[in-house]
């Protein structure tokens, strides 16, 4: 029987045909792996630059094309007859000698490329001063070494990454840039999905090479299988090297704390890890983030991720301010008044919840009896905006034990005045960073970042965060930033703008339109009158995101909102402002559209 697995832009891609082809795909599909007759049969490829890729005739004129390793097949694309043809004719593939995941090559632009390179080379290349063993020994591929020593400028090594796998091009751009061989070693060891593994790497071996690459393939051993990958959103079933590394370790010994920026799949690992302890801790496990409306968000898409009614239980999605609440309540007999005669403040409650958790299972400090904590496991999103006293809280539901907390978070888009170094509140935690943005194109992420301000900010363990570092996997659009004469002028241009995104065919669920306060998110759905796409304050747009997002009204004056005058808590206002215009900002996955009338905000990068 043959061993399938599909790579990350087949579902999309299959998804996009009309409706009979698509069907006929699946069909050809199911045969394949039952081995049938009427199966379709791998068809080599002449001229190809790599003699194991085939294709295969799922549908009339549509082929997918597959690298083939005895009764391994990787399934790349779908493609109709002569794209697929030709697909198959221009790339080679490859396991990386030193960390033995799979790689692509666009061997035809190489070749293309070559000629260019030897033109413009000169005396001297850029990597003279390295010898042969060591950029071989950073995984680089023997047969592109000589293309490698023709690069002359860091502008080379630029031009060729969109036609070079990221495990060979990242440690070049490090070299190139002045980086050492151990600065070029760490870029390319961050792309190993599992810690601690040694040895020789067989570049023969595919299917070991498949194993190691979850971003880049999926087995399917039956039907069951390969119609969940096709069906289940991208992110629940390929999960990119350092997100795999963190949600799937084995075991940790201390609490965890994940910090990445935006669009780095911090809630993606969050909710990858919630799944893994289900299926292989001991004891349930608790979601928890800053707000119910995200909690319910979240509850939503691990429903997605697990689809075993019995695993997903073990699971409670919540926020902390509801689960003070709910401890209270159970130990009062009813649900504790928030406004009235002998109303709490939700910080009373907290407190109270901590006391009563308290009574009720001890302060453990270790894992003598860790079933008398409410938690085995306890995952933490959105992190930079819990309250020092419900960290307490929370360090309190689960015992001082392996895999007790794993938290992720990005002080930058704390939209709160919460700051807490997480020692400070019993988590010892050690912290992992993500800094490679797969969901903001690089245009984008340096307009953020840049509004932001690149600064450091207090951290969630002793000392400041920087943004130093974080960039994007693909390019895109620049963000727009229109000036209106009048706030009516203003509200028309959001109108068109809406009008012509879902005119191009964006969906009316992928844009959202956002505003700093209530009275201009009114203004804005007036203004929308009859289309179908959500209007939200900046805040509300916390933890989703969408395919395009206008923001209106950021005009000095509004963003940010009169300040205090007092020096300390003006200073933290204004950084609590710009991080509330950063997280709305980056809700976008392809296209931001950013207006005002009058002057623009201060925050507004020049």
């Amino acid at each position: 029987m043959p061993r399938l697995a599909i790579g990350p832009e087949f579902p999309g891609e299959l998804s996009a045909l009309a409706q009979p082809v698509r069907r006929d795909a699946v069909v050809a599909l199911r045969r394949f792996l039952l081995n049938v007759s009427g199966a379709p049969h791998p068809e080599r490829v002449r001229g190809a630059r790599d003699p194991r890729v085939a294709t295969l005739r799922l549908a009339e004129g549509h082929r997918g094309v597959v690298v083939r390793q005895r009764d391994v097949y990787w399934l790349r694309t779908v493609l109709p007859g002569p794209d697929a043809w030709s697909y198959a004719r221009r790339h080679r593939y490859g396991v990386n000698p030193a960390i033995g995941v799979v790689e692509e090559w666009d061997a035809e632009a190489l070749e293309r490329v070559e000629p260019a390179l030897r033109r413009s080379a000169r005396s001297h290349g850029l990597f003279d001063a390295i010898c042969d063993g060591d950029l071989l020994g950073l995984g680089l591929d023997a047969h592109a070494l000589p293309l490698f020593r023709l690069i002359t400028t860091e502008a080379d090594v630029a031009a060729l990454e969109p036609l070079l796998p990221p495990t060979q091009h990242l440690p070049l751009a490090v070299l190139a840039r002045g980086g050492s061989l151990a600065e070029a070693w760490r870029e390319l060891d961050a792309w190993r999905a599992t810690e601690g593994e040694t040895g020789p790497v067989d570049s023969e071996d595919l299917y070991a090479a498949l194993l190691r690459s979850p971003d880049q393939a999926a087995f399917v051993p039956d039907k069951l299988a390969l119609d969940r990958v096709l069906n289940a959103p991208s992110w629940c079933t390929f999960l990119y090297p350092p997100q795999h590394r963190l949600a799937r370790a084995a075991r940790y010994e201390h609490p965890v704390l994940v910090v990445g920026g935006a669009g780095t799949g911090k809630t993606v690992t969050a909710l990858h890890r919630a799944a893994h302890l289900a299926a292989h801790g001991s004891g349930p496990v608790l979601l928890v983030t800053f707000s119910q409306g995200l909690a319910e968000e979240l509850s939503a898409r691990l429903d997605q991720l697990i689809e075993d009614d019995i695993l997903r239980k073990r699971v409670e999605v919540d926020n902390a301010e509801r689960l003070a609440m709910r401890i209270v309540s159970d130990a009062e007999g009813r649900r504790p008044p928030l406004v009235g005669p002998g109303a709490r403040s939700l910080a009373e409650l907290t407190n109270e919840a901590l006391r009563l958790l308290s009574i009720a299972t001890g302060d453990l400090l270790d894992d003598v009896d860790p079933g008398r904590k409410p938690y085995r496991h306890i995952v933490v999103d959105e992190a930079q905006d819990i309250s020092p006293a419900q960290w307490r809280l929370l360090r309190a539901a689960a015992p001082h034990a392996h895999d007790d907390l794993f938290v992720v978070g990005d002080p930058h888009q704390r939209v709160t005045d919460t700051r807490v170094a997480l020692g400070a509140v019993g988590i010892p935690a050690l912290q992992h960073s993500l800094r490679l943005s797969y969901r903001l194109p690089q245009e984008l992420l340096s307009f953020v970042v840049r509004l932001r301000g690149g600064g450091p900010t207090s951290g969630l363990v002793k000392g400041m965060t920087e943004m130093y570092g974080y960039r994007a996997t693909h390019n895109g659009e620049r963000p727009m930033v229109r000036a209106y004469d009048t706030p009516e002028s203003e509200l028309a241009g959001l109108r068109t703008t809406v009008e012509s995104w879902l005119a191009d065919g964006v969906p009316a669920e992928e844009i959202a339109v956002g505003a700093r306060t209530p009275r201009l998110v009114r203004d804005a759905r007036r203004a929308l009158t009859g289309l179908s796409v959500r209007a939200s304050t900046f805040q509300h747009l916390k933890g989703l995101e969408f395919e395009r997002v206008a923001l209106i009204g950021v005009a000095e004056g509004v963003v940010p909102e009169p300040l205090p005058d007092e020096p300390e808590a003006r200073a933290r206002a204004l950084q609590r402002e710009r991080s509330i215009l950063f997280v709305a900002c980056t809700r976008a996955r392809s296209m931001l559209y950013i207006s005002h009338s009058g002057r623009g905000s201060p925050f507004l990068p020049l």
